[in-house]
């Protein structure tokens, strides 16, 4: 590998190219008009312009960006995450055109990302999975059918989905009946395929993941990754290890994904997720992300392992063995708060603008991954997330008290952020008990709405 094209933009695209860099790889941005004097665009080595500012005349247009890498001379492509990074369809046109793509083979991508076919894997790896559908159902009489089978209340969930779209939880079969249809035609709109299936809901429910890294035939995990702290099912806070998790669960979910990579011969970095019954201790496989995440800093933190150096030398051909020779053990505790341009107190609202001046927390134990510059531009094109303030700590403990005051000296001009609200976070008590599951950070926000 000789030169990188990065696939991306914002804190992904600039944090790729340093890892690159670090490996002496040359390196390509593409950048839509709206990214012309984008960080990113200045780290790289070249920066090529694929379109128009919305995404889906630039970062999503695969012919552009194959061209760029034509002119460029580039060798190998790494997509990030988001945008085309867990297209199959990309994947194998990267392939096609002689690149090597910093990820999974297209058919691995295309398993994984059919969450039927995905649960099948799983299961034929030995690993637990939500009771509910097999597969796909026909229609809302086939749900209702299958939910009186699995027992209420169910999810709803679309067959390719992700991000929270397409989902619906219901508690009877006259609320089936009436999501059915709306979460039908959102997975429909959102991904091309409306197709549904169902799965207990756990209502006391964790979100945990494992992080893997594979080389077609030998795998590893890294440990796991807390991520039960959402909104609207997007993850706002992560850290690792997850607190409070019971150490035979904790085994058994690293020793799960592990078995799952080995099954569909899994290379690159990779993220299998789990819902874990905070009452029971079981854990059920939800998905695999074929991708690098937005939360791998705490994992790096707590290893000493980059990721992203490791995924570029892995797709160089270079063995599992050599780029992880051992699995580190775990190093204290790290916690990354998702600061996104949006305003807490008008229902987070997205906050696009121009940015003053900006104050960025740092500190030996401080890591901030951004494309935030001062006078820079928040687009109101993309995604709303603009810095990740990941801090560590010798125990989860100092990590909360170091984040204070992170979080504090994080200061931003110009468009409002949720840096303030992750300040409040840390004064509640079941946040630093580390009692909490999917559903407590909502009921938190509901509850500080009315008092406000």
């Amino acid at each position: 590998m000789r030169t990188l094209l990065v696939a991306n933009r914002g804190e992904i695209a600039v944090r790729v190219i340093r890892a690159a860099r670090d490996l002496g790889i040359r390196t390509v941005a593409v950048h839509s008009k709206a990214d012309a004097d984008a960080l990113h665009t200045r780290l790289a080595d070249v920066a090529v312009a694929i379109g128009p500012s919305p995404a889906s005349k630039s970062y999503l247009v695969a012919d552009a960006i194959l061209g760029a890498a034509k002119e460029t001379g580039a060798d190998a492509v790494h997509p990030g995450y988001g945008f085309l990074s867990e297209r199959a369809s990309f994947a194998a046109a990267v392939a096609d055109a002689g690149l090597t793509f910093v990820g999974p083979d297209a058919a691995v991508i295309e398993r994984m990302g059919d969450k039927v076919a995905a649960r099948e894997v799983a299961r034929a790896a030995g690993v637990p999975t939500v009771p509910g559908t097999p597969g796909g159902v026909a229609g809302v009489d086939e749900a209702l059918a299958a939910a009186d089978e699995v027992g209420y209340p169910v999810m709803l969930k679309a067959v390719a989905g992700g991000g929270g779209r397409g989902i619906r939880v219901v508690q009877d079969a006259d609320a089936l009946r009436a999501a059915f249809g709306q979460a039908s035609a959102e997975a429909e709109k959102a991904f091309g395929d409306g197709t549904m299936y169902l799965e207990r809901f756990v209502t006391r429910a964790r979100h945990v993941e494992v992080q893997v890294l594979g080389d077609g035939t030998a795998a590893e995990h890294l440990y796991e990754r807390e991520c039960s702290l959402q909104r609207r099912r997007q993850k706002l806070v992560e850290e690792a290890p997850a607190p409070t998790l019971a150490e035979d669960t904790r085994r058994g979910m690293t020793e799960a994904a592990v078995a799952l990579c080995r099954e569909v011969g899994y290379r690159s970095a990779g993220t299998v997720e789990f819902l874990v019954d905070d009452e029971t201790g079981e854990f059920f496989f939800i998905e695999m992300n074929t991708r690098i995440q937005v939360e791998h800093p705490v994992t790096e933190l707590i290893t000493g392992v980059d990721l992203v150096a490791a995924q570029l030398r892995i797709a160089a051909g270079e063995p599992l063995s050599a780029v992880l020779p051992e699995v580190p053990a775990v190093r204290g505790h790290a916690v990354e708060f998702r600061v996104l341009a949006e305003d807490p107190a008008r229902d987070f609202l997205p906050s696009p603008g121009n940015v003053g001046r900006v104050v960025l927390p740092a500190g030996p134990w401080v890591r901030c991954d951004t494309w935030l510059e001062p006078e820079a531009a928040v687009p109101p094109f993309y995604d709303s997330l603009v810095a990740k303030v990941v801090v560590w700590g010798a125990d989860r403990e100092e990590a909360l008290r170091r984040s204070r005051r992170a979080l504090a000296e994080f200061s931003v001009s110009g468009v409002p952020t949720t840096a303030g609200l992750f300040g409040e976070l840390l004064d509640q008590d079941w946040f630093t008990a580390g009692r909490f599951h999917t559903g407590t950070l909502e009921r938190w926000l509901a509850e500080r709405e009315e008092s406000a």
